[in-house]
């Protein structure tokens, strides 16, 4: 059967060419044209379904390069894959809100990797645990991470040896715990090795234990306590009126019996999506960040005129609101420094009325996240921390500080929608987000404000800040090549002036290295290495380089201060066009 598909393949155009997908395969179809043959297809055109394939089959060759290096034909790995093509047109269901490549690179992926396991006796021991790339985080991509993934991991580029070399390099610098976790997984070379035990015995030899309501309770009690106006939560819980979504994932379970025992008693749960549901059917991304995915949350709430309207992402570390602006009825968007912000805003004010506010207390964030930041901590005399992306960077640095200096931690938070109101854990957590969110509104409703009013005078009280993200694709080989050249060319020349603002502080996280760019002075960062360029810009303005470790994208961040609304959209998108036009 698989020469027969080979064979046919050679029949329709001819020869085929593997490197590169050329352009002898047909193009990839627009999603109108793959919705319109799919539709056919559904309905017993089988002449649709040959549409598709032919379509597709330059994505069966590329996953089929991915595995070249295991020793089998190219030709029996595009054949393998060309049925796992037709088995995924075949189950693949158009009310899904998934892509037919999304879905079909599953497919493709598990065709060849099952194929390559039944057959390694023949061709040797082949190890699931094989590393082939590498995370945003810089954590190793196995065979078993890609099989049932997305195709935004199956369908990249393999790490070239040079790649690895660096990668290896990154593990060396780790700190010895993490570089012992790491040794430990790459020492497993099968699956073969893993000890096996049954349920039953491990219950009996106390290996099996069940995690009950009992983590529930303590959980629950430790965000309890750290509610800073209890009385006024329960009397404004009374009248404030919260929808809330968790967007099929596991948020309501916590967050609904948490609403109750804290006082909120008018919470509208959007009933669509309150149940988790692995394929997420009413969201095409179950994401906070995506306005898209908050369209049944606002029609519920112009439904009941609620005040706030919460999101959490499905596994409820991050938050998304929205609040009713009561001059113009319309429900405001707050990004996830925005959201942060106030959180932090209101719980440090508080603290810091009722005497609890620690002297060495410390507000953590991120490089790339709002300036207001230092705005903030500096207004309340708390230490700003920065540190890399990544909220384990938070953790670290909490952990860290708190036992080398005895500093007391605040607040911390990342751009990315993610925060954390206490010490009592090392990550973000949305539920607590929620809690806080809930408590804030309150408390400015019973100084009859709304969520917008108080975000408004955080922006008068510290002045406009906004921020961006940009990211410019750049495909194959050559696309990455062309990054590595634009951070090598802006590493080695700093430019002086980005738009109309001088660079004041020019940093190179990946040496380490920190230039004075008005004096010339020079220090170090005092950051992990990362391939990260950061530029302090003159007037509280700032701008950040990085390439993505998982796609071929560059992104920059930016971030400026206006003295409105209006004046701080306009110098942000002034500093973006610069910006962007100093990479390409």
């Amino acid at each position: 059967m698989f020469k027969k598909i080979i064979e046919w393949l050679k029949i329709k155009y001819n020869e085929i060419f593997f490197i590169g997908c050329d352009d002898k395969l047909p193009p990839p179809l627009s999603r109108e044209e793959e919705l319109h043959y799919l539709t056919l297809y559904k309905m017993g055109d089988e002449s649709a379904k040959e549409v598709l394939i032919e379509h597709n089959l330059r994505l069966v060759v590329f996953l089929a390069k991915k595995y070249e290096s295991t020793g089998y034909d190219i030709e029996d790995l595009v054949s393998i894959g060309s049925i796992g093509l037709i088995k995924g047109i075949n189950t693949y269901k158009i009310d899904k809100n998934i892509k037919l490549a999304t879905y079909a690179s599953r497919c493709i992926a598990n065709e060849i990797l099952m194929f390559i396991r039944k057959n390694k006796n023949r061709k040797g021991e082949i190890s699931l645990e094989d590393a082939l790339n590498y995370d945003s985080e810089g954590n190793e991509l196995h065979l078993e991470d890609i099989m049932g993934t997305d195709e935004d991991l199956v369908v990249k580029e393999f790490e070239s040896n040079e790649e690895r070399s660096v990668l290896q390099r990154e593990i060396e610098r780790l700190e010895p715990r993490d570089k012992e976790i790491i040794a430990k997984v790459r020492a497993v070379e099968s699956f073969s090795e893993i000890k096996e035990i049954s349920k039953e015995e491990a219950i009996e030899k106390g290996l099996f234990n069940v995690i009950g309501t009992e983590m529930d309770d303590e959980y629950i009690s430790v965000l309890k306590s750290k509610i800073l106006n209890p009385e006024i939560v329960k009397e404004q819980g009374k009248k404030l009126k919260v929808v809330y979504t968790p967007l099929h994932g596991t948020g309501n379970t916590i967050a609904g019996r948490l609403f109750k025992e804290i006082g909120m008693e008018n919470v509208y749960v959007v009933p669509e999506q309150k149940d988790p549901d692995g394929e997420f059917p009413t969201v095409s991304y179950p994401n906070p960040e995506d306005k898209a995915a908050f369209k049944l949350a606002l029609e519920l709430a112009k439904k009941e005129d609620a005040d706030v309207v919460l999101a959490t992402d499905p596994d409820a570390d991050r938050l998304g609101i929205f609040a009713k602006d009561a001059k113009t009825g319309e429900y405001m968007e707050y990004t996830g420094n925005m959201s942060a912000l106030l959180i932090a805003e209101y719980r440090i004010e508080q603290m810091k009325e009722k005497g609890i506010l620690p002297e060495d207390g410390m507000f953590i964030t991120t490089i790339v996240s709002s300036d207001l930041a230092k705005a903030i901590a500096k207004y309340y005399n708390l230490e700003c921390i920065e540190v890399l992306t990544g909220f384990k960077n938070i953790g670290r640095i909490m952990r860290q500080e708190e036992e080398k200096n005895g500093m007391k931690y605040v607040f911390g938070f990342e751009e990315s929608y993610g925060c954390l109101i206490g010490d009592y854990a090392r990550d973000k957590d949305g539920i607590a987000a929620v809690m806080a969110l809930c408590e804030a509104a309150c408390y400015y409703a019973s100084k009859g404000k709304t969520l917008w009013d108080a975000m408004e005078d955080i922006y008068k009280k510290y002045g406009y800040y906004k921020e961006a993200q940009v990211s410019i694709v750049m495909e194959g080989a050559e696309g990455a090549e062309k990054i590595k050249e634009m951070m090598t060319n802006m590493r080695n020349t700093p430019v002086e002036k980005i738009g109309e603002y001088k660079v004041l502080t020019f940093k190179d996280v990946e040496k380490d290295y920190v230039k004075d760019m008005v004096t010339g002075e020079e220090s170090k960062t005092g950051l992990p290495k990362s391939n990260v360029l950061y530029y302090a810009l003159e007037d509280n303005n700032w701008c950040c380089v990085r390439p993505s470790g998982t796609e071929p994208k560059i992104k920059l961040y930016m971030g400026v201060k206006g003295t409105s609304d209006a004046d701080a959209a306009k110098k942000l998108e002034a500093l973006k066009e610069a910006m962007v036009a100093i990479v390409k």
